[in-house]
């Protein structure tokens, strides 16, 4: 089975078993830098996640990461666009971040982020991939998580009612 062009692995392709999945801004990037593009009454997501390289780690996540079982697979899970993939991976290489896999929104992809986290957790148990845990920042995610027997961790960003 084939990867879909939006999934990037670090190292190349791991072999599926137990996985975490974290969600990026708002658990593992601090964002509130550019949250003022996302104010009424325009939103403007392009200049939003054109911004995402410029923020700074947040730490306590960062370090969990590292702490986590070194057998557990660390999938990066976003709702950020495709386009700002080289952005991403330069800011995870930056601040050394350990991860086994990236997933972004595919190119034209505008479903809501609950959707598209739910198709792919779907993709990624299909692929033999146990997910044990997962990080959140957004009430709508965590329960789609809870709903598929997924733990998961809500970490408040301040970014969401």
């Amino acid at each position: 089975m084939r990867d879909p062009e939006h999934w990037t692995w670090r190292d190349g392709p791991v072999e599926p078993g137990p996985a975490a999945v974290i969600d990026i801004d708002g658990v593992l990037s601090d964002a509130v830098s550019r949250q003022h593009y996302l104010e009424s009454p325009r939103r403007d997501w392009r200049s939003f996640f054109d911004a995402c390289g410029d923020d700074p780690v947040i730490e306590e996540v960062k370090v969990l990461l590292d702490l986590l079982d070194s057998d557990l697979r660390i999938v990066l899970l976003t709702a950020r666009p495709q386009r700002v993939h080289h952005l991403t991976e330069a800011w995870l290489q930056h601040y050394a971040i350990r991860w086994d896999l990236l997933v972004m929104r595919s190119h034209g992809d505008y479903d809501v982020a609950r959707d598209f986290k739910a198709s792919t957790v779907w993709e990624l148990r299909e692929r033999g991939f146990e997910l044990k845990l997962a990080i959140e920042d957004d009430r709508r995610n965590v329960e789609m998580f809870r709903s598929e027997g997924i733990p998961c961790l809500y970490k408040h960003s301040g970014y969401y009612d």
